[in-house]
């Protein structure tokens, strides 16, 4: 080896050394409140597991046996399948740095097209869910559309055509509902996902594991493929994915669709749920999508959080309303703890973000 050759080896150890060395450092001069920010903001999922744990533990302790009865596990796991299906299709979104108030109208369209098609119209209840899942893509398009060529804000565009669908639900229906011996009569098939299976005492809903099937898939497309880190690219920084070569113009189209398109799940489950189509059910859907969400750990910045995390987040909040009704909490009292919930979630939010500045 060549003077030259050691001399720039020396030099390379001596820079390795020194970055070792500036590491240990900085580490070494964290306190433990910024060791935790830092490892939050390298693990966002930890938040809502952490949140989950700790409401189950104490809900356990205040409502006694009956909150750990198999029985209520298995229908908060039920009560959230709806919203937690439509939290996965806001969650997407939110991670784009968007908003889509219209995901509960859009489900409750499709629904209503699928009842109108397989029980008034006499269509075989298989092409009437292709038609409805073909539906809610297509309103997810719209919406991406509005606001990738036409360039207006998410909040405005969904905000519109939230009142559009849900105009759209009740010009279709007629504002009546369709009764669940109709729906048993001519489309058994459309309330398949409310069907279900004892277990240990509980009953599983096929909708309960749908929706975990729902985030499981999800998970794989955002963290094992192009277009899930393209996903997270634009969601972090949307001009600087554009200069890497991404065209984020097409990755919000494609979110947006699949949202839509999750939405029309979602209209599926909700028959089984109910056992009936109403045009006016699940009106607080798109805010109880974003509940999930925010408390699931995403943030509303984009680019941060899992998309598990509004599974988790789904998941708080229905074992915090289970566990306030079983210790006997006024239902006004309820809806305050999760107003304070959420608020809590946007500021421990807002206070792990500020890790990177």
């Amino acid at each position: 080896m060549t003077e030259t050759a050691r001399k720039g080896q020396a030099f390379e150890q001596g820079l390795e050394a020194s970055d070792r060395r500036v590491a240990q450092f900085e580490t070494a001069t964290r306190g433990p409140v910024e060791r935790l920010q830092h490892l939050l903001h390298g693990n966002p999922t930890l938040v809502p597991v952490i949140v989950l744990v700790a409401a189950i533990a104490v809900f356990g302790i205040v409502a006694g046996g009956r909150f750990f009865s198999a029985l209520n596990l298995s229908l908060i796991l039920q009560q959230v399948s709806i919203i937690g299906i439509l939290a996965a299709a806001q969650a997407l979104i939110v991670l784009t740095a968007g908003i889509d108030l219209s995901v509960a109208a859009i489900m409750v369209l499709m629904s209503v097209i699928a009842g109108n098609l397989a029980v008034y119209m006499g269509v075989p209840p298989v092409l009437a869910l292709a038609v409805a899942f073909a539906g809610g893509a297509a309103a997810g398009l719209a919406n991406g559309f509005l606001i990738t060529k036409v360039k207006l804000p998410p909040f405005i565009t969904t905000l519109g055509t939230w009142s559009i669908f849900f105009s759209l639900n009740l010009w279709l229906s007629g504002a009546q509902s369709i009764r669940s011996q109709d729906i048993d009569k001519a489309a058994p098939l459309l309330k398949f996902w409310g069907e279900g299976f004892a277990f240990a005492g509980a009953k599983i809903t096929y909708g309960s594991l749908l929706m975990i099937a729902v985030f499981l898939g999800l998970w794989y497309l955002l963290n094992k493929t192009a277009w899930g880190r393209h996903v997270h690219a634009v969601g972090d920084d949307k001009e600087a994915a554009e200069l890497a070569g991404i065209q984020a113009d097409r990755v919000l189209l494609s979110v947006y669709g699949l949202a839509g398109f999750i939405c029309a799940i979602a209209a599926w489950a909700s028959i089984g749920r109910v056992g009936s189509i109403s045009p006016q059910s699940f009106y607080e859907g798109n805010l109880q999508s974003i509940t999930a969400v925010v408390v699931g750990g995403i943030s509303l910045f984009g680019g941060r959080g899992s998309i598990l995390g509004a599974l988790f987040g789904a998941l708080i909040v229905g074992v915090f309303q289970s566990g306030l009704r079983l210790a006997n909490v006024d239902v006004l009292w309820q809806v305050f703890a999760i107003g304070w919930l959420i608020i809590v979630a946007v500021a421990i939010d807002q206070w792990i973000r500020k890790v990177s500045q």
